[in-house]
């Protein structure tokens, strides 16, 4: 396995502030890297549904209590009867979903740092307890369709999942892609699958996301950048901690390049799906809520082959 050192905090920093996209597509743009899917984007996305095999990426609604899901969602029915034996039965939804048991898309305004969210915005200038004022989810109202591109870290290592002590590396994205012989372009939906299934299996206690918890390493930003991503999917999350006392090692590509972040996407299914149909691009379509001022929206990913 190659060893891939880890850049310097200097050159870190320079990715995310030479490569960000503020300004790109106007001052007062809100949609960000999803304007690299254009029509024509799409309909070559779509020109990969070949065969009708789907799949799905999202979790199940999580109800049930565990380390990942200390708030579980809520969900509630109630039936009612009618005349002549009728009757219907309707529901209630309760949900926080950020976090690590929601399938869901993070809007543009979900995370800052000291210069501020997408595009430089002041959070205490555009964040009120009735919705944000800026980069909300509604922009994507149109939905998400685009190519996808799976990279498989776990079979690359020929490892079930990756590890506290070796986070995914943007350079080692770069041979994951070879060796699976793809390549990615502007606009595609970069996928990293990096072993949650199993990972849980083996650590059933672990909270991702709370040190030491394994996933993709800060250099892995610029791999994103480089290859002008809309859309970044994982099953885990930024690793951490990292060593450049970074608040949003990865994150920090939602509110610089404007990426939109998929996160808990369920990828194993993906990833053995891939393997059967031997190839790892896909039509990819996210179609997320409308909310007017949301901060992100659960979402039912579906691939198509």
């Amino acid at each position: 396995m190659p060893d891939y050192p880890a850049p310097s905090k200097e050159e870190i920093l320079a990715s995310y502030q030479d490569g960000a996209n503020w300004g790109r597509w106007g001052d007062d743009d809100e949609v960000g890297a999803v304007n690299l899917i254009t029509p024509e984007k799409r309909l070559a996305a779509l020109g990969l549904a070949t065969n009708g095999r789907t799949v799905s990426l999202s979790r199940p609604y999580p109800k049930r209590p565990g380390p990942l899901n200390p708030s579980p969602a809520q969900h509630f029915i109630s039936a009612s009867t009618r005349d002549n034996g009728s009757g219907g039965v309707v529901d209630y939804y309760g949900f926080v979903y950020h976090g690590y048991s929601f399938t869901h898309v993070d809007s543009l305004c979900h995370v800052w740092d000291a210069d501020g969210g997408w595009q430089g915005h002041d959070p205490d200038e555009t964040i009120r307890s009735s919705g944000v004022r800026f980069g909300d989810v509604a922009a994507w109202s149109g939905g998400i369709i685009t190519r996808g591109v799976l990279l498989d870290v776990p079979k690359f290592r020929g490892e079930p999942y990756v590890t506290n002590e070796r986070p995914v590396m943007g350079a080692e994205l770069t041979d994951v892609a070879a060796a699976q012989g793809v390549a990615l372009s502007p606009g595609d939906a970069l996928l990293v699958h990096s072993g949650r299934e199993a990972y849980q299996a083996d650590h059933p206690e672990d909270y991702l996301g709370t040190p030491p918890s394994p996933g993709l390493h800060a250099s892995c930003g610029k791999f994103v950048r480089d290859n002008d991503v809309s859309v970044l999917g994982w099953d885990m999350m930024d690793a951490s901690p990292n060593e450049y006392d970074l608040p949003w090692p990865m994150h920090a590509v939602l509110f610089k390049f404007g990426v939109v972040l998929l996160d808990n996407a369920l990828l194993q299914p993906l990833a053995e799906a891939c393997a059967e149909e031997g190839r790892y691009e896909f039509a990819l379509l996210v179609l997320p809520l409308a909310v007017q001022g949301g901060t992100g929206s659960p979402v039912n990913p579906i691939v198509v082959f």
